[in-house]
């Protein structure tokens, strides 16, 4: 296998909110489609013991010729509200689509035994791909093992996200490991450190103005890939909810607002640079 390499991966978008990618693991390789989240460290996918699981796609560990068992456990629990647990296992993780593919032996992956109704209902993935730093019971992040096994071009990846509406399973983005997306990439690319890596992408936010509210307390923030939703601090949502003139339920603690209404940007400066978030109306 080559090593040092840059692989493109097409992903797949469920309404703007789940965008997902297909892998294999095992060999013969086992489909998967999986969620790519920054948020979390762990790749894990459905086990063939989840019964509650059947109407997902189940790693079934006698098929693989190259599977080692474990003596680890795992449990996590997401932001939503949804969990997962189960066992640890290793095998080889293929990433990529057609012959551009990101071969990884002996990497750690999660079998989950048991899946909560929130991680079950709705979704339109098997498991999670873990894009985030730390281990869980000596588990290595898939990418993080890619380098230090030396396969990957370089340390990095690029996230390529399109929206696409009201749609599941449109062509919504792609994912590149290992270089910059050059196609989808401005020339100019701003580097920010870190403030920690123990868990997330996490970072420091200057400020953020929306309007005629500015805020300069600068904050911990973190990029998620694994959510939709921005969120932020209650008193600096309910003053972004005033200057844009919304409309708040207590019935389902929700602001909603006219989607003729005309509002400013939201701006978020990170490192002395503003990036906006223009608004737009999805029926």
């Amino acid at each position: 296998m080559p090593k040092n390499k840059m692989v493109y991966q097409g992903i797949r978008d469920y309404s703007d909110i789940e965008y997902v990618a297909r892998i294999y693991i095992g060999t013969p390789g086992q489909p998967f489609d999986i969620l790519l989240d920054t948020g979390s460290p762990t790749l894990w996918v459905p086990d063939f013991d989840c019964t509650r699981c059947s109407v997902k796609n189940r790693f079934n560990s006698s098929q693989s010729s190259t599977y080692r068992s474990t003596n680890e456990t795992w449990d996590l629990a997401y932001g939503d509200g949804s969990r997962a647990n189960g066992i640890f296992g290793v095998d080889t993780v293929v990433i990529g689509d057609g012959s551009d593919r990101l071969v990884l032996p002996r990497t750690t992956f999660g079998q989950a035994i048991y899946e909560n109704d929130r991680m079950m209902d709705g979704s339109n993935f098997d498991g999670i791909l873990g894009l985030g730093f730390g281990e869980i019971n000596g588990a290595t992040p898939p990418l993080i093992n890619a380098m230090n096994q030396g396969i990957i071009k370089d340390a990095i990846f690029t996230v390529y996200l399109q929206k696409r509406g009201y749609k599941d399973g449109a062509p919504g983005g792609s994912i590149t490991y290992g270089e910059l997306d050059k196609t989808h990439c401005g020339p100019v690319i701003a580097y920010y450190p870190l403030t920690s890596a123990t868990d997330f992408f996490q970072f420091k936010l200057d400020s953020i103005n929306f309007g005629g509210y500015m805020d300069y307390s600068s904050w911990q923030a973190i990029s998620d890939t694994g959510t939709s939703d921005i969120v932020g601090p209650k008193h600096i949502v309910q003053r972004l909810a005033k200057e844009a003139g919304v409309t708040y339920s207590y019935s389902t603690d929700t602001y909603y607002i006219d989607c003729d209404a005309d509002l400013p940007t939201l701006n978020f400066v990170i490192g002395g640079i503003t990036y906006g978030i223009t608004s737009v109306c999805i029926i």
